[in-house]
């Protein structure tokens, strides 16, 4: 098999930590229930990944742009378990319910501290 990439790495390693938890499902849209076999979990990450030796090259290409797609949406069961809306967003992104609901995309600026302004105009008074 072919040396994976960093995010085929991340994507496989996520997908295990979620079969660590009892997160993993199999089976379309999670119908076959837990996932409780390590090897069945490790099939299902390198797929995901598009890293699989069973797939052909356009497979592996669809199946990592998937799930890339899903992790940036926010679709996976961590991030629906954790309320996250989006996993490495440049900036913090809202997800209550007060700035629109479950789902929402609405950008949160992050807080300018002054204090490093105070800070320099201390050190030359």
């Amino acid at each position: 098999m072919a040396k994976t990439s960093p995010r085929q790495r991340k994507t496989a390693g996520r997908v295990m930590h979620e079969f660590k938890r009892g997160e993993l499902k199999s089976g379309r849209g999670g119908k076959g229930g837990k996932v409780k076999s390590r090897r069945q979990a490790i099939a299902i990450a390198l797929h995901e990944a598009g890293a699989s030796k069973y797939d052909s090259k356009s497979e592996q290409k669809r199946n990592l742009s998937k799930s890339k797609r899903k992790e940036a949406k926010g679709e996976t069961y961590q991030q629906e378990r954790e309320g996250k809306s989006h996993v490495g967003a440049k900036r913090r992104r809202e997800n209550s319910r007060a700035m629109g609901g479950k789902n929402a995309t609405k950008l949160v600026r992050p807080r300018k501290s002054s204090r490093g302004r105070n800070h320099e105009s201390r050190a030359h008074a």
